[in-house]
This record gives C-alpha cells, sequence and structure tokens, in this order.
C-alpha cells in the first residue's frame, strides 16, 4: 500500500478546474459549519484546509474532497456545548482535542483493516441516522434564523425556548435568512456549473445587509484571523476524560461512515475502486492536523466531491488544490469575511438540514414494511432526543435480529430429515429404492447451504421429529460452512444417536465443514470408516446394516397357555 494518494499529472487541468470549483462551494459551507458548531468561523474554515489537504494526500480515494459536513457539526456542537459548560476556561481545547481522538480511532480503524465493515449496517439505520441528524441541524438553526442567540441546552434547549424566540423576532435577520433559503431553493440547476448557489446566497445576503439594512442591528461574523493558526496541544481534563475517549469514538465513527459512504458516490462517478482502510488512515491524519490548529472535524463530503468530479477532477490533485486555494483565499481576503450575518449562514445551514433528511426514503418506508418504518423512525427519534450512538447501536441490533430471524427461517427449510423417499430430497432411483427397503431404521438428515446459527433449532426440531431408526446418516454434501452454534446442535443429535446405540454415517464433509466439526470434536466418536463421499454408497452401508441388526434381534416366537384348573 502507497503511503500517498493517487496523485498523477496526466489530468492537471481538470484537476485544477475541479479544485477551483470545490473551493468555491467550500467557502460560504465553511463558514456557516463553523458559526453553527460554537467554534468559530475560523475553525470551520481551518477544518476545511487541513482535513482537505492530507485527507487528499494521504487517503484512497482519489477525487474525494473532505471538509466539516453537517454531520460532523452536529455531533461536534453537541462536544463543544458540553464540555465548555463542564469546563468553560478549557472546553473548547478540549473538544479540539477530541477532535484528535476522532482521527486517531479513525487511524486505528484503518490499520485494523476494518473500511469495508464500517458501511455495512442496514440502510433503515443509515438512513434513519442521517435523518436525524438533518431535523437537529434545522432544530439548531431556529435560533440564529429568528435573529437570536441559540439558548443552551442543545435541540431540547430549543425547543424549550421556541415561545420566547417567536415573541422576540428579529424581522430584519429572519427576512436575510428566508431570503438566503429562497436563493438556494429556487437558483436554477443549469447555472449551478458556473456559480454555486451556496456563494451567491453569501454574497446576496452580505450586500442586503450592507446596502439595505446598514444603520441596522445586525449579528455579524465578526473579526477573523487572517494569519496562520497557533499550534493547539491535547488537553484533557480527569473529570471529562470518559466523555472525551466516548466523544472522539461517535465523531470517529461518523466520519468514517460519513467518508466511505461519500467515496462510493465517487466510485460510481468515476467507475474506479477506492481503497477504504487507507481512505480512513487519510480521514484520520487530516483530523489530528485540523484539532492540532483549532479547526473542526471534517469528513467526505458529498456536494464538494460530486461538483469536483463533474468539473473534471481524476485524481487527489483536484483535493490538494483545493485546499491550497482556499488558503489563499482565507490569507488574502479573510478580512472582507467578517461582515457577513450570521442570519445568512443560518439559512444555508438550514437548507443543509433539509438535505441531509432522507425526504425519498421517508416517503416509501411505509410501502416495505411496517417494521422497517419502526426501526427507522425509533433510530430518528433516539439520534434527536437521546445519542447518536444509542440510536446507531439500538437500530443495528433490531435490525440485525430481525434480519437473522428471517435467514433462519429460510434456512430452517434446507435442513430435512427423512425415513423415506421425500420430494423434499433429490434422490436418484437407487437411493428411492434403498430408503423403502429400510422401511424407516435409516434416517437420513440432509443440511444444504450455510449452516448459520439460527438453523439450530430447526436441526433440533427436525431431528426430534423421527426417533425410530437403526442407523443415522448426516448428509453434508451442500453445506459450504457451518457455524459453531449449528454444529452443537450437530453433536446433540449425535450423542443422542450413539446413547441409543445407532449406527452413524456423515457424507461430503468437506472444507470449513469438516474442519469446523473435527476441532470441536463433534464427529470425534463416529469411526474413521463412516465417513464417505458418497450418499448412495453410504446408503448401502446403513440398510446393510440395520438389515444385519434386525436378523440379530430377531428371536424365536413362543406362546405361553395358561395351566387349566
Amino acid at each position: 500500500m502507497s503511503i500517498t494518494n493517487r496523485i498523477h499529472f496526466r489530468n492537471v487541468k481538470g484537476d485544477l478546474f475541479g479544485g477551483v470549483t470545490a473551493a468555491v462551494i467550500a467557502l460560504p459551507m465553511a463558514l456557516t459549519f463553523g458559526v453553527a458548531s460554537g467554534a468559530g468561523a475560523s475553525a470551520g474554515l481551518w477544518g476545511a484546509i487541513l482535513v482537505g489537504f492530507f485527507a487528499a494526500l494521504f487517503g484512497g480515494t482519489p477525487t474525494l474532497i473532505s471538509e466539516p459536513t453537517g454531520p460532523m457539526t452536529v455531533v461536534l456542537t453537541s462536544v463543544i456545548a458540553s464540555l465548555t459548560a463542564a469546563n468553560p476556561e478549557n472546553g473548547l481545547a478540549m473538544a479540539f482535542t477530541v477532535v484528535m481522538l476522532a482521527g486517531v480511532f479513525q487511524i486505528i480503524f484503518g490499520v485494523l483493516r476494518l473500511g469495508r465493515y464500517v458501511t455495512l449496517m442496514p440502510y433503515t439505520v443509515i438512513s434513519g441516522f442521517m435523518s436525524g441528524i438533518g431535523i437537529i441541524l434545522i432544530i439548531l438553526q431556529i435560533a440564529p434564523f429568528l435573529g437570536q442567540a441559540s439558548p443552551k441546552g442543545g435541540v431540547i434547549g430549543t425547543i424549550q425556548n421556541l415561545p420566547q424566540l417567536l415573541s422576540n423576532i428579529n424581522p430584519l435577520e429572519t427576512l436575510l435568512a428566508v431570503i438566503t433559503v429562497a436563493i438556494l431553493v429556487f437558483y436554477p440547476s443549469k447555472f449551478k456549473k458556473y456559480l454555486p448557489p451556496q456563494l451567491l446566497a453569501l454574497i446576496v445576503g452580505s450586500l442586503i445587509a450592507i446596502f439595505f439594512f446598514g444603520g441596522a442591528e445586525i449579528r455579524r461574523i465578526g473579526q477573523i484571523s487572517v494569519g496562520l493558526p497557533s499550534l493547539q496541544l491535547p488537553v484533557f481534563s480527569a473529570a471529562q476524560l470518559r466523555l472525551m475517549f466516548v466523544n472522539g469514538l461517535v465523531l470517529g465513527m461518523l466520519g468514517c461512515i460519513d467518508a466511505l459512504l461519500t467515496s462510493l458516490v465517487a466510485d460510481s462517478l468515476t467507475r474506479t475502486e477506492h481503497d477504504s482502510n487507507k481512505e480512513l488512515i487519510g480521514q484520520g491524519m487530516g483530523n489530528i492536523v485540523s484539532g492540532l490548529f483549532g479547526g473542526m472535524a471534517g469528513a467526505g463530503a458529498t456536494m464538494g466531491t460530486v461538483v469536483n468530479i463533474q468539473a473534471g477532477g481524476r485524481s487527489a490533485l483536484s483535493g490538494l488544490s483545493r485546499a491550497i486555494i482556499l488558503l489563499a483565499v482565507v490569507l488574502g481576503l479573510g478580512q472582507f469575511l467578517s461582515g457577513v450575518p450570521l442570519a445568512v449562514l443560518a439559512g444555508i445551514a438550514f437548507k443543509v438540514g433539509l438535505d441531509i433528511v432522507d425526504w425519498g426514503f421517508l416517503r416509501r418506508a411505509h410501502r416495505i414494511s411496517v417494521k422497517t418504518t419502526i426501526i427507522m423512525y425509533a433510530v430518528i427519534l433516539l439520534t434527536v432526543f437521546v445519542d447518536l450512538i444509542v440510536a446507531v447501536g439500538v437500530g443495528v441490533f433490531v435490525a440485525n435480529i430481525l434480519t437473522i430471524e428471517r435467514l433462519s427461517n429460510l434456512r430452517a427449510d434446507s435442513v430435512k430429515a427423512v425415513t423415506y423417499a421425500d420430494e423434499d430430497i433429490e434422490l436418484n432411483p437407487e437411493e428411492k429404492e434403498l430408503l423403502e427397503r429400510a422401511k424407516g431404521r435409516v434416517l437420513l438428515f440432509k443440511l444444504s447451504g450455510p449452516m448459520i446459527f439460527g438453523v439450530a433449532k430447526a436441526i433440533s426440531r427436525q431431528h426430534n421429529l423421527i426417533n425410530n431408526f437403526r442407523a443415522l446418516i448426516l448428509d453434508l454434501s451442500d453445506v459450504p460452512i457451518i457455524g459453531v452454534t449449528s454444529a452443537l446442535a450437530l453433536e446433540n443429535a449425535i450423542s443422542e444417536a450413539i446413547e441409543k446405540e445407532r449406527q452413524i454415517f456423515v457424507v461430503g464433509a468437506t472444507g470449513q465443514t469438516e474442519r469446523r466439526l473435527k476441532k470441536l470434536r463433534v464427529v470425534a466418536e463416529i469411526p474413521p470408516e463412516n465417513f464417505s463421499g458418497d450418499r448412495t454408497e453410504t446408503l448401502r452401508r446403513a440398510v446393510s446394516y440395520v438389515d444385519t441388526q434386525g436378523v440379530a434381534s430377531q428371536e424365536p416366537n413362543t406362546v405361553d397357555f395358561p395351566m387349566s384348573n
């Protein structure tokens, strides 16, 4: 695995144009997310620059654009609020330490090669927590949308203070926010490739505030440092240490999911395949550096990535050039950004929240199944009102349990136990004749397909249905893998047969199935000569055995007559 991302100079023009276009979109989004998180506009800008640069340099998706995103902003907002409330003096520095921890966790995930497992979760859960994050972002923008400071308490605090926020509405700032949203909603799609609507909304909103509301009291971004950021070493607090590590894990996991889902989008557009583990390492390095210099956490951004690809970006050079262009803009024009109204940024963030909500699936979920709908809405509610990690944990657990139940029911049909020729098992003419000749004294136990742990109950149930047999044939010819639970269920059937002095034959146990059975010593008490790869031959031996046993057990018939008096 190479250290850096795929960088080449065969498409310099396309990569540079993609980088410029992505930088234009990144500027208003970075300002918006920085202010929305509570870390400040500068944190958003430096997060976009540093995460974008190092993730592009060391990542595994050439066209991925990384920067602060809506989901990462929502989680970071909660982190900043909780840590600053617990430790006002060092809370913000501790929040940047959490960003570094998130990067460390991402690198660990990448080194352990867990990238391919990150996105292996049901779509109902992904849709639910992403929609929940969108709703949180919308709720958190209500106060700045109405021209007021956000109340303490996050989502719950905003909802509780909603009557007060409405009664103290600032009409001018609310008008600016409405104009911003209107521009984003009604902007013609055909012009987006020439001028991103977010940048247009930022410019128009700022000009309206300057020329029409110049004398009015409107809250603005304020002073933005135009110099390079200073190094911020990690700050820990013994009282908040556990919370910081949990928050770092949550932020890191969300960043992994966000980045790898966007990488899949990039793959579909470029017909390439990304390296998920390398991408996680790149994302982790980007977040560590961003946290060290007071920047926000970031992840793969779908909007920036798609625009980059559509503009011609094909290698990591596009992401690197985007970060450098954004750096030049911040250093050269940073002082002109201080006059941007907060209401305009609230309007942009409000529209981002609306876009994050999975409206398409919300409209169709009820058509799929009641269980799917319940899981999705439960994840949404848990995400909004409880905690993201609880929502994902509960959602994945319940969804997997239901999936395992469905798979187990389907796999249960592949467990068959017969003593006579049966249509459920495909037998050749000789095998049918042999079973008929055995007259119920030979039990053919046929298993097919992967034997997951949910099939164990079916194995026990089928075995218990038939007791009057003298020989048991376990046909494992069509079993590629067998789980521990199913293997132990077979062991119970074998042990019971041995206790009742019944002969046991095994057919077709190969590969992983054979290794698993031998390692668990499930078949240790079966004689080696009773293993075979030919079911017909095994049936001949089993019938011969029961015939022999039948002759040996026969005794002369005697009749006892009672004595007469």
